[in-house]
């Protein structure tokens, strides 16, 4: 049978991005309406400061926000919101309280009143609490039983020492001494509009979405302050962290990089050489440990950009036997794209796929307005996009090995290793030096 050939790569777009308008309110709440025709609905996306913030009671705050206010039960929350096709949910992080919604555009006043009424007098009642409380520690628990949860646990407080990024889930005991009185006062004391963004993006005027906005959350307390994350630690390369979890069949693998914000120079470069090392499937670490060796199922790196710092993640589970292969094999493949320039071929591959993922982002209502939340979030509009795509087309093979030589060298990685210590120290520590610790 004769293989099929493939036809090439067109040349790269220019990636145009819808405009975007702001207006920023006399309460500091900054508003970006963006308009996407097409299809009668509206997305919000809702972004305040939470750094620092207890995380047992951050999580719960999340869980609860819109339990209840002195007008409106949680009930009367969800009644109103689906009479406009809406909904409404937040979600923390170490950064941030993110609020997502959306709903018809006609509904939009509506559900910007009941955002309203939740941000200004939210009052976390008992029994919600209580509720939310006991699924929150369920979770939290399901997820202390999983390996790659674990893994993560481990690496984070590898990466970033006593920094508050170190720990980043409750332990259940915390969220179980967590009561309504202290929501409401972290409520009070963290929900402001100091530093917040809120995006709109639908199919209506962006003036329009401005105005309703300001009609809405005007009244919102802007008393706040928000509280700064101080700076990441530089990543401090050190014996492999080895956590100890006797009997289990799979090894997880987790090596952290140091990497680059998104506005630094060589951000394009870096995250061109990261889809070359595993960022996607037909990178050279799939293709290695997955396609040619059969050591796992879906080995995956990323670059993670947080407030206070960014860094390169690869994770992969393994079978116990193949741990040390399938490290070393990592660590080659790092090795050698810090050693040697990609080769024009897969450099453009990589490159057609950041900007095609670019565009498929934009492709949605909910995408847009996520990918204009989270650029907000660090102080860039819309427009960046645009910027980045044009870097990411003009890279050139020299600039990503370039990136490639400081980012990725072998000799930079913070490296953790989850698994039978008994079955796979002794293979490992022929590659680096151990250190065991046991999981908890």
């Amino acid at each position: 049978m004769t293989a099929r050939v493939l036809p090439a790569l067109g040349p790269a777009q220019e990636l145009r991005v819808p405009r975007e308008v702001e207006r920023v309110l006399p309460n500091g709440l900054c508003v970006r309406a963006i308009r996407r025709p097409g299809v009668p609905l509206v997305e919000l996306r809702l972004r305040i400061p939470f750094a620092k913030a207890n995380l047992a009671r951050a999580e719960l705050l999340a869980q609860t926000l819109f339990s209840g206010t002195e007008t409106m039960s949680n009930r009367d929350i969800a009644v109103g919101l689906q009479a406009v096709g809406g909904g409404l949910s937040a979600a923390v992080d170490p950064d941030w309280l993110m609020i997502s919604g959306n709903g018809l555009v006609t509904g939009l006043d509506r559900i910007l009143d009941i955002l309203a009424e939740v941000l200004t007098g939210a009052t976390y009642p008992q029994d919600e609490v209580a509720t939310e409380r006991g699924r929150l520690v369920d979770r939290i628990q399901v997820a202390n039983s999983q390996p790659a949860h674990l893994a993560r646990v481990a690496l984070l407080k590898r990466m970033y020492g006593k920094h508050p990024y170190a720990v980043q889930t409750p332990e259940p005991d915390q969220v179980r001494a967590v009561r309504p009185g202290q929501l409401r006062a972290l409520h009070a004391e963290r929900v402001h509009p100091a530093g917040a963004n809120l995006v709109i993006v639908g199919d209506l005027p962006p003036n329009k979405a401005l105005d309703a906005a300001e009609r809405a959350l005007s009244g919102w307390n802007g008393a706040g302050r928000p509280v700064q994350m101080p700076p990441a630690p530089p990543l401090t390369p050190g014996p492999l962290l080895l956590v100890d979890r006797p009997g289990v069949v799979q090894s997880s693998l987790r090596v952290a990089l140091p990497a680059v914000e998104r506005t630094h120079p060589e951000h394009a470069a870096l995250q061109l050489a990261n889809l070359v090392f595993g960022g996607y499937f037909s990178s050279r670490w799939v293709e290695n440990i997955r396609e040619d060796k059969g050591y796992t199922y879906g080995p995956h790196s990323q670059v993670e950009h947080a407030a206070a710092g960014s860094a390169l993640i690869a994770a992969a589970e393994v079978a116990t036997e193949v741990t040390a292969p399938a490290l070393l094999e990592t660590f080659y493949e790092l090795g050698r794209l810090a050693s040697l320039p990609p080769k024009e071929d897969e450099l453009e591959q990589a490159r057609q796929y950041a900007l095609g993922t670019l565009r498929l982002g934009m492709s949605t209502q909910a995408g847009l307005a996520g990918l204009a939340s989270m650029y907000a979030a660090f102080g860039l509009r819309l427009d960046f996009l645009a910027e980045h795509a044009a870097r990411l087309a003009a890279a050139t093979r020299d600039e990503v090995a370039a990136a490639a030589a400081t980012y990725l060298a072998p000799s930079r990685a913070v490296t953790v290793v989850l698994g039978d210590a008994e079955r796979i120290e002794g293979p490992l520590s022929a590659l680096l030096p151990v250190e065991r610790h046991v999981a908890s």
